[in-house]
């Protein structure tokens, strides 16, 4: 069963995944008190399979579950490569629980019944992170984008600028004219939306390094 609550695609959604029908009730009102919007499952492998992994988030994924445990649902997560934060509630936590937790990846490990303010806190932390995640993604995959757009040459230029060399040094490298490295340096600028040198540089680098024609 899936149970939502305000339906706006906009806001972040909490993924609460409990078998308990009560729990999933009271911490879903203790989480609309701070303006957060759930999901409700008692269904761990019926999450796993439907939830909408673009949202922005958090998962709230109890351990002690008929069928599968809330543990290996957070390994299956991780190994999927989902990137929600998650934050594990347990009424009979161990250390080694704990541990098994964190190194599968959990953002946070709580022990019920949950303090609702450490709850929450976890939860608004959890979100901050994961919006700042997702923003970087999108700007490394549209670095990516600009990135694939230059010509072989263009790309040669850009190494020789980030290695520090001036318009003279990199014609004289590559055998160019100082207009014609000139206008490679005015298209670099523009493909990578770059406004000045130093911007350029910082954004890109690590992408030169890491592509294999270089």
């Amino acid at each position: 069963m899936n149970e939502s609550g305000s339906t706006s695609p906009l806001s972040p959604v909490i993924h609460l995944i409990d078998d308990d029908e009560a729990v999933r009730s009271s911490l879903a009102l203790l989480i609309s008190t701070v303006g957060l919007r759930t999901e409700l499952w008692d269904d761990p492998e019926r999450f796993v399979r439907n939830f909408d992994r673009q949202s922005i988030g958090a998962i709230v994924l109890d351990v002690r579950m008929p069928g599968i445990s809330g543990l290996t649902v957070l390994e299956q997560l991780v190994a999927q490569g989902v990137d929600q934060p998650v934050i594990m509630l347990t009424g009979h936590g161990t250390v080694d629980m704990c541990r098994r937790a964190f190194k599968s990846g959990a953002a946070e490990f709580l022990e019920k019944p949950v303090d609702d303010e450490q709850l929450l806190e976890a939860l608004q932390t959890a979100v901050r992170a994961h919006v700042r995640s997702r923003q970087r993604h999108l700007g490394d995959s549209h670095a990516r984008a600009c990135y694939a757009q230059l010509s072989e040459r263009e790309r040669e230029v850009l190494g020789l600028i980030v290695e520090g060399l001036t318009n003279k040094e990199i014609g004289r490298a590559l055998a160019l004219s100082p207009r014609t490295v000139e206008t490679h340096r005015a298209r670099l600028f523009a493909k990578l939306e770059a406004e000045s040198l130093a911007q350029l540089i910082r954004q890109y680098a690590a992408l030169v390094d890491e592509d294999p024609g270089n």
